[in-house]
């Protein structure tokens, strides 16, 4: 295999898949946000509940809207780039990819249609009863993602029958750990996200004296109030993950802790396995984008313990512009711990694709480097615009602040929150 060919496949799917994730965390826990809120201001019918969804609401469905397309995109790579992980273990680790597939595209995507054009048209049970629905999907979505990628971090549960891997225990795969710990890492993630964009956005409001205090000082709270917790779980369910890594992979584990003695071990265990090669993953990589992650987690367990506190006081809520203009800076932060600590999950299992059975160069597919590096511009400039173009989205709106019109308006009579004078059964 051409050397320049693998390096540009493993950039091209570096950077689409990390593109792809920006997205996924933001609308995990957004989505979370939007049905709790709407689920108080069913049972509340508070009109500046009501107010909350629609706003946060048209939030999620722009970075839905602009991430699914991402998804579509990134997905292509498995056959143009890797047909040799599909030829070789796509038997397996194809089966939960087809599911996310059916779950994102056809039953998240529907509910989530539903939500959108059913306002004021459904009894609000049933409307409530659908953002449920989006988000629970949401939830499987990356569930079967995890398993894909947990397959490929920890094989399990198959067999080999004509040198290609073959399904033999799909409970196996279903409760693989690295598959179970990542996904309840990924979720208590996706809600810090959501956590630190929401006390951010309602901080630039407070920061600029909005009107709309009242709205931006609760929605300010829900965001603080959420991170601090979404932070510890997230901790929690990493901690078990770094210490899982010294049996599910010991020179993933070595590297981070600069262990020489046990990487040589390993290496010399592996060639003996394995054959002759280089068993060591980037340390670069591998430990820096480990470092990284518990950087922004130290930063950021000081900033949410902090604002716990900060929150308590309605005048420090109003009135504290520093804290606001921390707030709005603090919003990277999470993205930045996800995508370093993606990068610490995939970079260490080099150099194998699908850890101790296929290596990342066996996998990749016979291009051309010019063919290679043609797809990597393509791709590159198509995620490169989707992000600017959902992050223009996103800043647009939330600049704007609740309005009356968008999502959830009644054009029949002008009201901006119907709920106020409807009959009960709409929302």
């Amino acid at each position: 295999m051409n050397p320049d060919v693998l390096d540009l496949a493993r950039l091209q799917f570096a950077l689409t898949a990390g593109g792809h994730f920006l997205f996924v965390a933001l609308t995990l826990g957004l989505a979370t946000v939007v049905a709790v809120v709407q689920t108080v201001a069913t049972i509340g019918r508070k009109p500046l509940h009501a107010r909350m969804v629609r706003y946060w609401g048209q939030l999620y469905v722009i970075n839905y809207a602009v991430g699914i397309v991402t998804g579509i995109v990134m997905e292509f790579q498995f056959g143009m780039s890797w047909s040799g992980l599909t030829h070789y273990a796509g038997n397996v680790f194809g089966a939960s990819l087809a599911v996310e597939t059916i779950v994102a595209f056809f039953v998240e995507s529907t509910f989530l249609g539903l939500w959108i054009f059913g306002w004021h048209r459904f009894n609000r049970w049933v409307h409530l009863a659908m953002i449920w629905i989006v988000t629970l999907t949401a939830y499987l979505s990356a569930y079967w993602i995890l398993v894909s990628n947990g397959f490929l971090n920890n094989p399990v549960g198959y067999r080999t029958e004509g040198g290609k891997l073959v399904l033999d225990d799909p409970i196996a795969v279903l409760t693989n750990p690295s598959a179970l710990l990542a996904f309840g890492h990924i979720l208590a993630g996706a809600l810090l996200t959501a956590g630190f964009f929401v006390a951010g956005v309602s901080a630039y409001h407070l920061f600029r004296r909005s009107p709309e205090w009242e709205f931006f000082g609760r929605s300010l709270r829900i965001g603080v109030f959420l991170s601090f917790p979404a932070l510890m779980v997230t901790a929690v369910f990493g901690g078990v993950q770094l210490a899982a890594l010294s049996t599910l992979q010991p020179m993933k584990s070595a590297v981070f802790s600069q262990k020489t003695a046990e990487i040589a071990q390993i290496q010399a265990d592996m060639v003996a396995r394995f054959g002759p090669g280089d068993y060591v993953p980037s340390e670069a990589w591998t430990r820096g984008g480990g470092l990284v992650m518990l950087l922004c987690f130290a930063l950021m367990m000081y900033f949410t313990f902090a604002g716990v506190i900060l929150a308590c006081f309605k005048t420090v809520v109003f009135r504290f512009r520093l804290w606001h203009l921390a707030l709005m800076a603090a919003v990277p932060l999470p993205y930045l711990a996800m995508i370093s600590g993606w990068v610490f999950r995939e970079a260490g299992r080099q150099p194998w694709v699908v850890y101790g059975l296929l290596k990342t160069e066996d996998a990749v597919s016979d291009l051309s480097p010019g063919a290679m590096r043609a797809s990597l511009i393509v791709f590159t400039t198509l995620f490169g615009l989707l992000v600017v173009l959902n992050a223009w989205l996103l800043a647009r709106h939330a600049r704007r602040g609740p309005v009356d019109s968008g999502l959830g308006h009644d054009d029949r009579d002008g009201r901006e929150n119907p709920a106020d004078s409807l009959p009960a059964t709409s929302y």
